[in-house]
């Protein structure tokens, strides 16, 4: 259903009413409106390609692209869209008009990758880990698997998310052990390089050492973190691994 629109009265309304009118009235009222003629998924898709045959990619045009994706229109979709339309309208209006489509797609890129992880593992991604998110760069994701006789939990770093400098303290046992589930990622110790990992990879973790954990530039991450019993047992947050020490550590330049 065509939603009412007003952006031409909020815009225009004082300078050129009659247009104001037209644009909300006419164009969006009744032309949008004739569902029963044609979709409002198709309306978008002429719409799209005809801004971009004209080489209009500005505001008004990434309007109709996000309008086009509210629509139904999906990433594959309009990338087909465009290059089709590119043999016809030029290339280079094409190549204007996919960086914008790439802007107005973006979060479906990082839904896809997300949704690709987690179809890697057997174990859940989670909910955003926002209570340690202060001890993180970037967003990770927890979800508690066992909380009685041992804790467990996945962790998933989104790519390039890590977590602080840190270490485990206990009076007598604990520490951690990480195990790889999916993706790949890095665990680092203070003064050694920093040790690649992948699934089925494990890390003993005992007290008393510093280190940090998370993903690769390029790459989501999960392992789950097994807490390791013992008495008295605390978490001492460091500084947080900057982005000179993160890159050095997994062979990136910034």
């Amino acid at each position: 259903m065509a939603i009412k629109q007003t952006v031409g009265r909020e815009a225009l309304g004082a300078f050129a009413p009659k247009f104001a009118e037209l644009n909300d009235d006419v164009l969006f009222g009744q032309v949008w409106s004739r569902e029963d003629k044609l979709s409002l998924r198709d309306r978008s898709i002429v719409t799209v390609v005809a801004l971009m045959a004209q080489g209009l990619t500005d505001s008004s045009f990434q309007y109709h692209l996000t309008t086009a994706k509210n629509n139904g229109v999906t990433k594959t979709e309009i990338a087909e869209i465009l290059t089709h339309a590119a043999f016809y309208a030029g290339w280079p209006k094409a190549w204007a008009a996919f960086r914008m489509a790439k802007e107005v797609w973006a979060e479906d890129n990082a839904c896809d990758a997300k949704a690709k992880h987690q179809n890697e593992m057997a174990f859940p991604i989670g909910a955003p880990n926002d209570a340690f998110a202060k001890y993180f760069i970037g967003q990770s994701y927890l979800a508690p698997l066992s909380t009685q006789q041992v804790g467990i939990y996945n962790v998933t770093f989104e790519p390039g998310c890590r977590n602080n400098w840190h270490i485990h303290h206990a009076k007598n046992g604990g520490g951690q052990i990480l195990v790889c589930v999916a993706g790949r990622g890095y665990y680092q110790e203070w003064g050694k390089p920093a040790q690649e990992l992948r699934p089925g990879d494990m890390v003993n973790i005992p007290t008393g050492v510093k280190h940090w954990h998370g993903a690769a530039p390029d790459s989501w991450f999960s392992h789950l973190a097994v807490e390791v019993p013992g008495d008295e047992t605390s978490n001492e947050w460091l500084e947080a691994v900057d982005n000179t020490a993160y890159f050095k550590a997994t062979a990136k330049e910034v």
